[in-house]
């Protein structure tokens, strides 16, 4: 069945059509400030993300080191040590400036989703390493 003819694809994509018109008149409207704030945050949270997806790869050796003491103790001290460093990162970045619940919402969903990343990607290279 093809999802683009049914009644829900339809609905679905007439719902996200409106989102993107929303959107782009909410930003055309929008100050300049604003404009700036925002793609100054996602620049920001780019950047940040670039650093997490590239730690694990470019330390492969301290990964393939740490897979040669065959604990998990090893193993879970990296992916801590990785995740803190890149915590403490994202946090600098925004000045440690979390003055709202959403805020420190986003920081600790982010540095979940980095501790998982790391767990996932360590333990990838340490199998491939052996």
């Amino acid at each position: 069945m093809d999802f683009l003819k049914t009644v829900t694809g339809k609905v679905i994509g007439g719902l996200v059509s409106l989102a993107v018109v929303a959107g782009g008149i909410s930003w055309w409207r929008m100050d300049d400030v604003t404009k700036q704030a925002i793609l100054t945050n996602a620049g920001r949270i780019a950047s940040w993300a670039g650093i997490v997806l590239l730690v694990p790869w470019a330390t492969f050796f301290i990964v393939g080191w740490a897979a040669k003491f065959e604990k998990n103790m090893a193993g879970g001290v990296l992916v801590f040590v990785y995740t803190a460093l890149e915590a403490v990162l994202l946090g600098g970045l925004f000045h440690w400036a979390f003055h709202t619940p959403a805020a420190w919402t986003a920081f600790a969903v982010g540095t979940l989703l980095a501790a998982v990343y790391n767990l996932l990607a360590c333990d990838w290279l340490a199998e491939k390493m052996e």
